[in-house]
C-alpha cells in the first residue's frame, strides 16, 4: 500500500509540470517568435524501476523532460518596416547589454538613440560587421538580408543556428542564450520578410485542453492517496485496538 503512495505521488509531478508549461505558453502566446515549452513523459521500464527500488526511490511510474517546441509560428503582417521575420530555419543574432551572445525569433526591432537596430529590452542586432547602424534614414531589407538607410548598405543580416537547438537557453522576452563553446552556423537558404513578424507557435485552445486533462489527471492521482491513507489509517486503527 505504501508503495500505491508512492506511485500516485510521483504521477502528480509530471501533471504540476505540464500545468506550469501551459500557462506559461498561454501567457507568451501573442509574444512574437515566443517558442512553447513542452513537458515529455514516459513510463519507467521494468529495469528503471528495479534501479530505482534499489536506490530507495520513489517507484516513478511516468518520468519527465522539459523541451522547447522550435517549430514555426505563422506570419503576421504589419507594413511596420522595422519588423522582421525569417522564412525558415535560423534566428536573429543580438547582443544583450553585457556583451552576451543571445539569438531570437522576435524581428519587432527599433532603432535606438544611437541609430542602432534593437529590439525590446536594448539588445543589439547584430548583423555579419557588427551592430547594425541605420541612423535616421528610412530602413529596407531585401530577402538576402541586405540593409540599407536611405538606399545606403548599412548592414548584413544572416539567420544562424547551433547544432543541438536544446541546448540553447531559454532566457525570456523569446531570447535564447548561446552556450559557451557553442558555434553558431550561418543559414543561407532562409530569407528575411520585412513587415512581418513572426507569431507565437502556442495553440492555446490544445493549451487548454491539456490544462484540464492535466488537472483531471492529477485530481485523481490525489483522491487515490486520499483513499489510500484513509485505508491505512483505518488499518493501524485495528492494529492498535488489539
Amino acid at each position: 500500500m505504501i508503495k500505491g503512495l508512492y506511485k500516485s505521488a510521483s504521477a502528480m509531478i509530471p501533471r504540476i509540470k505540464k500545468q506550469e508549461a501551459s500557462a506559461n505558453n498561454i501567457a507568451n502566446a501573442s509574444t512574437p517568435g515566443y517558442k512553447k515549452e513542452r513537458i515529455f513523459t514516459k513510463e519507467l521500464s521494468k529495469a528503471e524501476l528495479k534501479v530505482a527500488h534499489k536506490r530507495n526511490d520513489w517507484e516513478q511510474p511516468m518520468i519527465d523532460k522539459s523541451y522547447t517546441s522550435f517549430l514555426p509560428g505563422v506570419f503576421d503582417k504589419t507594413g511596420n518596416p522595422l519588423n522582421f521575420a525569417i522564412d525558415g530555419d535560423g534566428f536573429f543574432q543580438i547582443e544583450l547589454p553585457d556583451g552576451t551572445k543571445a539569438l531570437t525569433r522576435n524581428g519587432a526591432f527599433s532603432v535606438n538613440n544611437q541609430g542602432l537596430l534593437e529590439i525590446p529590452g536594448g539588445a543589439l542586432v547584430v548583423g555579419e560587421g557588427g551592430p547594425i547602424e541605420v541612423g535616421a534614414g528610412v530602413v529596407e531589407v531585401a530577402g538576402s538580408g541586405i540593409v540599407t538607410s536611405d538606399g545606403l548598405t548599412v548592414g548584413q543580416i544572416t539567420p544562424v543556428t547551433v547544432n543541438d537547438l536544446q541546448k540553447l537557453d531559454k532566457i525570456g522576452s523569446s531570447m535564447f542564450v548561446v552556450p559557451e563553446g557553442e558555434e553558431l552556423i550561418p543559414v543561407t537558404k532562409s530569407t528575411i520578410q520585412q513587415g512581418y513578424l513572426e507569431a507565437s507557435n502556442v495553440d492555446i485552445v490544445r493549451e487548454m485542453i491539456e490544462m484540464i486533462i492535466s488537472f483531471r489527471n492529477f485530481e485523481a492521482d490525489s483522491k487515490s492517496i486520499s483513499v489510500q491513507d484513509q485505508s491505512l489509517e483505518h488499518l493501524f486503527n485495528r492494529v492498535g485496538s488489539r
